[in-house]
């Protein structure tokens, strides 16, 4: 029998959607910039998109375990036309031409907010491949350990799904001319790394969530996903 549907239960569900969203279209927006940030040593050179990709995966394993693997992946299809919707409206504003008054003109508006093609064609490619691989695999071990081990299948899922993601993205982008092939090993080092912390860290965030819900939502079982 499947979980009792409320109205506590499909709000929250809306609102984790709509981080999902925000995350994913934000980071496609603001990408541009490259930060550094100091870690034990180590300096990371990266895009402030990193910061709120991750968020997605942490939304896709919290609807994953208490919606289930089909509405989880609805999140995720439902992120890839609003970025495609997204990158319509932009395309549609560089080409409106910029009033003499306009605070940012044409070339400063183009310079940030103009997607090229290969970053967009990767950014996609690399997300939806991640994505759902992300899903697939948290369910895996779902169904393997028979509902235990959360920490297990949500680091083991987002690690994977993130490597994943990073070797898409920086091969497309590198094949494209975008990004020079020397610079290869370090992005996708100093980025996978990056994600790897983000993902040890939202586990506590995912348990917290979990216990908060646990008199308002009942997580789906392992044995209703199939």
């Amino acid at each position: 029998m499947g979980v009792m549907v409320n109205d506590f239960q499909e709000r929250f569900y809306l609102i984790l959607t709509g981080i999902f969203i925000a995350s994913l279209v934000a980071c496609n927006l603001i990408f541009q910039k490259f930060f550094t940030w100091n870690f034990l040593g180590m300096n990371f050179e990266l895009s402030v998109g990193i910061i709120a990709y991750p968020v997605t995966f942490l939304v896709t394993d919290l609807i994953s375990e208490l919606y289930g693997q089909k509405r989880a992946n609805q999140v995720v299809v439902s992120g890839f036309f609003a970025s495609i919707f997204t990158t319509l409206l932009i395309m549609i504003s560089i080409n409106a031409t910029a009033a003499t008054w306009s605070p940012i003109d044409n070339e400063t508006f183009t310079k940030v907010f103009g997607l090229t093609g290969p970053a967009f064609f990767a950014s996609m490619v690399a997300y939806l491949t991640a994505q759902l691989i992300d899903v697939r695999i948290f369910h895996f071990w779902k169904r393997l350990t028979k509902g235990k081990y959360l920490w297990l299948r949500n680091n083991a899922s987002t690690m994977f799904s993130q490597l994943v993601d990073t070797s898409v993205i920086l091969i497309i982008l590198c094949s494209a001319g975008v990004i020079e092939w020397e610079r290869f090993y370090s992005l996708w080092m100093m980025g996978w790394i990056f994600k790897v912390l983000v993902a040890l860290f939202d586990t506590p965030i995912i348990y917290f969530c979990l216990w908060a819900l646990k008199d308002k939502i009942q997580p789906t079982s392992y044995l209703e996903e199939h």
